[in-house]
């Protein structure tokens, strides 16, 4: 599953933010964040599994979850290489203003 996808859900980005604030929280802890079902948190919980966007471990009854850094990583790598590309663009647009200037 694309991570783009999973992540252009507002709750999910939530979670993930719940997440990298408190490094890992069972899924009763994440569901009492939110004012909908734990049905509901579940499976955006699952979307979030599939895509590998989070991880889980399990101790005792509780299922407990935590960001994938690797995924995190991927998304930005992206952002830095639509960075790289946009400001080439403008340092492009700056010389060329510059040049047009000096006419």
């Amino acid at each position: 599953m694309d991570t783009f996808y999973v992540l252009a859900e507002p709750r999910r980005r939530k979670i993930l933010e719940l997440l990298a604030i408190n490094g890992q929280l069972t899924s009763g802890e994440i569901s009492k964040k939110f004012n909908i079902t734990a049905q509901a948190i579940s499976q955006h919980l699952n979307v979030l599994l599939e895509a590998k966007v989070v991880l889980m471990k399990k101790k005792a009854q509780k299922h407990i979850y935590f960001i994938n850094t690797s995924k995190v990583v991927e998304v930005e790598e992206w952002a830095k290489k639509i960075e790289t590309q946009w400001n080439s663009r403008l340092d492009n647009l700056e010389k060329l203003l510059q040049k047009e200037n000096t006419k």
